[in-house]
């Protein structure tokens, strides 16, 4: 398997815990510009029809998802809400993993572009948890954050020990378009202007 090109025919993308009151412990700065690009992939997953999911830790203490990646997925999160969970590795909550292997098989979706906070704990866990069960891990590094740089920093080397492929929103983006001059290229690569 090409680990490396991705096609939204072969990818899924999975958001991890983006929520409100863990989102106010992050660097403003950072966790704008985090919040930004998440809503770029799910704009762009909903146009070119990569299923997605989202996950919330503990949303009773940490709040839900934020509006600005809900509104991104539209319609797409209202008839695939966000799983909440206790786990930190998604992969270990069994509603989750059963609802994501079933849609998404290694077989014929074996992609994963995973996103979201924080990248050291839950982003890190669940990329390895996806990698265990022999997906190949694509972490969008610009769409994730950590409270603090070290532990951001720690999180890249962790994805990269475990063979995972570091990325960034428009590496994802423009892999998924293939090509110019398209109508999904004309609307989606307004995005990043």
């Amino acid at each position: 398997m090409n680990t490396l090109r991705i096609a939204p025919a072969t990818s899924s993308l999975v958001i991890v815990d983006v929520q409100e009151r863990l989102l106010g412990a992050m660097n403003a700065g950072v966790a704008e510009r985090v919040v930004g690009n998440l809503g770029i992939l799910a704009t762009a997953a909903r146009r070119l029809a990569v299923p997605a999911f989202v996950t919330e830790q503990y949303p009773k203490g940490l709040g839900r998802t934020v509006a600005n990646v809900r509104d991104a997925f539209g319609e797409t999160l209202a008839m695939n809400p966000p799983f909440e969970k206790l786990e930190f590795d998604a992969m270990r909550n069994a509603h989750f993993a059963r609802a994501f292997t079933h849609a998404c098989p290694p077989a014929t979706r074996p992609h994963v572009i995973v996103a979201g906070m924080e990248a050291h704990i839950c982003v890190y866990q669940t990329a390895r948890g996806f990698r265990e069960q022999g997906y190949s891990v694509h972490v969008v590094s610009d769409a994730c954050c950590s409270r603090t740089e070290e532990n951001f920093r720690i999180a890249r080397g962790l994805w990269e020990r475990m063979s995972a492929v570091v990325s960034s929103t428009e590496t994802v983006l423009f892999d998924w378009l293939g090509k110019a001059g398209t109508e999904d290229f004309k609307i989606l690569s307004r995005l990043i202007k």
